[in-house]
């Protein structure tokens, strides 16, 4: 691979979380050509930091150290992988490849199998901390695949990351972020029903939250989102509709892997509630519109 402080790096995806990731690494330092299917955001993208834009998957993965792809689902993964334009028509053996989409177990180890057999790495990377982690640089990424390869891109990784660790085989990346989904579905609908609670109980929620907040009940949810769900703000943050494919995904792995999930189930049908309002784009926190409705 090239030096590292120069190393040739293809982005493809540049939806809200992939345009400023891909930003950072230009600013940092590496030479970054990207590709998005909507052209327009590969030239805004270039207009505001630099680099290059690629007409293809493949364009832009020629002679690329680091591949890394942040797109929306198996299928998107699989349109910009594969094919005369996918990236491993033009990726060189010993070059890698990185998926930061949130997907299957299934498909990380059809990558890396993919991969190998060009002599290529491989790496599935999902990541928590929505567009503000995104923003500031301040992503935590959990992956899977072989140290070696863990080792290559992790001073790439920490540019936009503020923790990355490689927790076990391919797959192990995305089995990992389920067990984060299934945190967040749980937390966000105590949280949602505590806040409806104290309003029905006629209590100040916001003094509520200055107060629970300092105490056990205390969460990230809590302190960056107890507020907006007592103003009723929804719209920014991670959408229902990402949260909704997440949860299928982790739903499926666990009618496979045998684990039993009744909350997540649940919470995954509160938010088809919040789809059928209309809010398909609104945050996470959004479930608390629910039971305000059933009220």
């Amino acid at each position: 691979m090239s030096n590292l402080s120069q190393q040739k790096v293809a982005f493809v995806g540049l939806g809200v979380m992939g345009f400023p990731m891909a930003g950072h690494l230009q600013q940092k330092g590496e030479q970054v050509c990207v590709y998005n299917r909507t052209q327009h955001k590969a030239l805004d993208w270039v207009a505001q930091y630099g680099g290059r834009s690629a007409a293809t998957p493949a364009e832009a993965a020629a002679g690329a150290d680091l591949v890394i792809l942040c797109v929306g689902n198996d299928d998107d993964v699989r349109s910009v992988v594969y094919g005369e334009q996918g990236v491993l028509a033009t990726m060189s053996p010993g070059s890698l490849l990185i998926d930061h989409t949130t997907a299957s177990a299934d498909l990380a180890r059809e990558l890396a199998l993919a991969c190998k057999e060009k002599g290529i790495g491989f790496l599935d990377a999902p990541v928590s901390g929505g567009q503000a982690g995104a923003q500031n640089g301040l992503l935590t990424i959990m992956l899977g695949g072989e140290e070696a390869d863990f080792a290559k891109a992790e001073a790439t990784l920490m540019k936009y990351a503020r923790s990355a660790r490689l927790l076990g085989a391919a797959g192990s990346g995305q089995l990992t972020k389920m067990v984060n989904q299934i945190c967040i579905a749980g937390v966000v609908q105590g949280l949602a029903e505590a806040m409806h609670f104290a309003q029905q109980a006629g209590l100040d929620g916001q003094a509520v939250l200055d107060t629970i907040s300092k105490g056990a009940a205390q969460s990230w949810q809590m302190e960056n989102r107890g507020s907006t769900m007592l103003q009723g703000k929804y719209d920014f943050g991670f959408a229902v509709d990402w949260m909704r494919k997440d949860l299928a995904i982790t739903l499926n792995e666990a009618r496979h892997n045998g684990a039993t999930l009744p909350l997540t189930a649940l919470v995954d049908q509160f938010y088809a509630q919040v789809q059928a309002m209309g809010g398909g784009r609104w945050d996470t926190s959004s479930l608390l519109t629910v039971l305000q409705r059933k009220g």
